[in-house]
């Protein structure tokens, strides 16, 4: 479904499957390759993944046009602006797509983008769309097991025979799994990226999230007046420093909680929050639900 665009943004397209339907679809990347109005500049509000086998080609994404090299993998978040497509760009790649939507994932997974904050196999979509996909790297080894992957996701939901929804699902997991894995290091990801001073942000909160940490604080260490380092941060990810500062935060308190047998209070400790009321709120507000009830409700963790 396409939304049409506002007055400062390319439309939205949306994925709405038929009732019945699993909200996943694959396709190939590649020469020849066409869909009804996908060559327009243009968003999604669901994630997605492009992975190329060969180099060869373009994908514009934000403001830049990619050289595809083979191995490449780009995590596509919610409202990062993909370019306009030419007709010149896939001639000699070969590639996949993989979509989907949070549903997809289970039917205790909010359909809303408070799951792409929550749910930990799609940290790596958490982002701002002003930066454009993110580009990651699958090593060498590692790329026929890619492919593989990705043809058997295909092939289930083309074929769909008996259990072809757990086979997708299993496929998929799989999948963002591989996705967290290569995404894990943050700073290395920004640097492949080119944004050397996001990179170094990134740095910083790394570093001393686990310690009371401003603003000023991380404007201080990168060398840059606070007024700017808000103003850059925001315009290239969507979102303010004292933001990142929380999201780091958060992902290690997940970590503690499930991990852990650590009293409520121990953990906002160890993540940067003194105060256990504090901490507690400020969890509450990110998630939806108290630090208790996380706990609680996540599955025991095998060991």
């Amino acid at each position: 479904m396409r939304t049409a665009p506002g007055r400062d943004r390319p439309p939205t397209y949306s994925m709405v499957p038929t009732p019945g339907e699993l909200p996943v679809a694959t396709w190939r990347l590649e020469h020849g390759w066409e869909a009804d109005g996908s060559f327009e500049e243009h968003t999604h509000d669901f994630p997605g993944l492009a992975y190329f086998e060969t180099t060869g080609g373009l994908l514009r994404t934000g403001r830049r046009a990619w050289p595809i090299e083979a191995g490449n993998l780009f995590v596509i978040a919610p409202g990062d602006v993909m370019g306009r497509i030419h007709a010149a760009d896939l001639a000699d790649c070969q590639g996949w797509g993989v979509f989907f939507t949070a549903d997809a994932l289970g039917p205790d997974v909010p359909g809303a983008h408070l799951a792409w904050r929550t749910h930990p196999l799609l940290f790596p979509f958490v982002r701002g769309g002003a930066i454009g996909a993110l580009r990651l790297r699958v090593p060498e080894p590692d790329r026929p097991e890619w492919v593989a992957r990705i043809r058997a996701l295909h092939d289930e939901l083309a074929q769909r025979r008996d259990g072809y929804r757990e086979a997708v699902l299993a496929h998929l997991v799989l999948l963002l799994v591989g996705v967290s894995r290569l995404a894990a290091d943050v700073v290395g990801d920004l640097r492949e990226n080119r944004e050397p001073l996001l990179a170094e942000v990134f740095e910083v909160i790394e570093r001393r999230y686990p310690q009371p940490l401003s603003l000023r604080d991380v404007a201080a260490a990168v060398n840059i007046s606070p007024g700017h380092l808000t103003s850059t941060v925001r315009r290239r990810t969507g979102r303010t420093v004292q933001e990142w500062i929380t999201e780091r935060r958060m992902v290690q308190a997940r970590r503690l909680l499930v991990a852990t047998e650590l009293p409520i209070g121990e953990v906002g400790r160890r993540v940067g929050f003194p105060d256990a009321g504090y901490f507690t709120r400020v969890f509450g507000k990110v998630h939806g639900t108290s630090p208790a009830r996380w706990r609680s409700a996540a599955p025991p963790v095998a060991g």
